[in-house]
């Protein structure tokens, strides 16, 4: 799953990009290039899990982020728009603090402002695409339609007004049929998103409403500087938060995709696996290794509710909980999963 980070010059998306994935943007970027890394999510649960079964190393599950060219308004060519379409996520930075030594392409900092030339930005490609699409459609009807061309010139059709209406092609009220000719288009205005405000420290817990999370480029790169978590924990607690921003993103990225982790524990490591909401035990243990998959007879079940509370795998089977599933177990948000198989 990649995540698309896009915004206006100088909202603080490259920062943002760099903190979550370790990876600094080269000075030779070449205008319009996408760039890419992996951000490791730090989930508390792992870290419990360690301390329980004392494993050689702990791995956490991961978010694969894009940095996306710059969305730079009136400009003949939409360098970013390639680059997002490829991702399923679409995460818009939207700039609220002032500063002095970091200039706004409008001249003004307005955030409102900002969020709606973004969700325009995102109308406009599609609409661009669209009706590009429509005129294709169009002149391959001379030589005789396939079925699916017309459903989908069908579906184009009855998006285009959303689209000139600067409405998102998600509102339009398209069947299962209609929907499946156009996934392969990738319309952006399909996809889901998530806005990313880069606030002020007095900010930080303000409330930008659903699909929307404060975070702060430059408090999160002094909480980076720190040399130790409980230094880290305590900057935190001041400002009365539990979690970085970064990590608040990445988790709510994680969720915004229909993801979910369960875990895998022994002596030589606790990992997080992600896996789709509402998988079924077979999917997940395909995630672990593709002959686990093949050759799935049941797995065993541990809550995570249940070990935290035992203390240990032993207490656990020990006093009942452990429970044996088969290939129809849809795997809940925290399983801790031992898979039984043969091929």
């Amino acid at each position: 799953m990649r995540i698309g980070i896009l915004g206006l010059p100088q909202s603080g998306k490259r920062t943002l990009f760099t903190l979550l994935t370790g990876r600094q943007v080269p000075q030779t970027r070449k205008v319009g290039e996408p760039l890419e890394g992996v951000a490791a999510i730090h989930d508390p649960r792992v870290d419990v899990l360690e301390r329980i079964s004392k494993p050689q190393r702990k791995v956490y599950a991961e978010n694969h982020f894009v940095l996306c060219p710059d969305v730079v308004t009136g400009a003949e060519a939409r360098l970013w728009v390639e680059a997002a379409r490829r991702c399923d996520l679409l995460c818009l930075v939207v700039r609220t603090f002032e500063s002095d030594q970091v200039f706004h392409p409008a001249g003004s900092v307005d955030a409102a402002r900002d969020r709606a030339t973004l969700a325009t930005e995102l109308i406009f490609a599609d609409l661009e695409l669209a009706e590009k699409r429509l005129e294709r459609l169009a002149r391959e009807a001379k030589g005789g339609a396939t079925r699916e061309q017309n459903l989908q010139a069908q579906a184009l059709q009855r998006g285009l007004p959303l689209l000139e209406s600067e409405r998102p092609l998600s509102e339009a009220k398209l069947d299962a049929e209609e929907l499946a000719t156009l996934q392969s288009l990738n319309f952006l205005t399909f996809k889901p998103s998530l806005w990313a405000f880069n606030v002020s420290e007095e900010e930080l817990v303000r409330d930008f409403g659903p699909a929307a999370i404060a975070v702060s480029a430059q408090i999160e790169k002094e909480i980076a500087e720190l040399d130790t978590p409980e230094e880290r924990a305590e900057l935190l607690d001041g400002m009365g938060l539990e979690a970085s921003g970064l990590d608040r993103m990445n988790a709510a990225a994680y969720q915004a995709l229909g993801l979910m982790s369960f875990y895998t524990i022994g002596s030589d490591e606790v990992r997080a696996w992600t896996i789709h909401q509402g998988s079924t035990a077979p999917k997940a243990a395909g995630k672990v290794h593709t002959d686990i998959e093949r050759g799935f007879i049941r797995v065993e079940i541990i809550k995570y509710g249940d070990l935290v509370a035992a203390g240990s795998e032993k207490a656990v089977k020990d006093h009942g909980k452990m429970q044996v599933k088969g290939r129809d177990y849809v795997i809940a948000d925290g399983d801790i999963c031992h898979f039984l198989f043969n091929i």
